[in-house]
């Protein structure tokens, strides 16, 4: 290739990056700002949320495939996920009493 081909891409380049308009306005730096507080607090203030549901999530394959727990396989799941170990827990003593079908 001939260095023509190269010096056409570099002026193109060149071109793109001189004059790309920025638009910095109110509206857009609002939203940034928004979502930068949206992330802070999922970051903070759901972490315990989501290690509560991951932690019932495991006691819950736990008690089903390893120890073999007799649980309806959906709703119990589901249960598990929403409210963690205090509702596998709660699964557990239903089953355990008989009190669950």
């Amino acid at each position: 290739m001939n260095s023509a081909f190269f010096l056409g891409f570099a002026d193109a380049a060149n071109f793109a990056a001189t004059n790309t308009p920025l638009y910095l306005t109110p509206i857009i730096i609002a939203v940034v700002i928004v979502l930068i507080g949206i992330t802070i607090f999922l970051a903070f203030f759901l972490k315990k949320i989501i290690t509560n549901s991951i932690i019932g999530a495991i006691i819950w394959f736990l008690a089903v495939f390893v120890f073999k727990v007799q649980l309806p396989l959906i709703p119990s799941f589901v249960i598990s996920v929403i409210f963690g170990a205090a509702g596998i827990g709660t699964m557990l003593l239903l089953s355990a009493l008989g009190l669950l079908v």
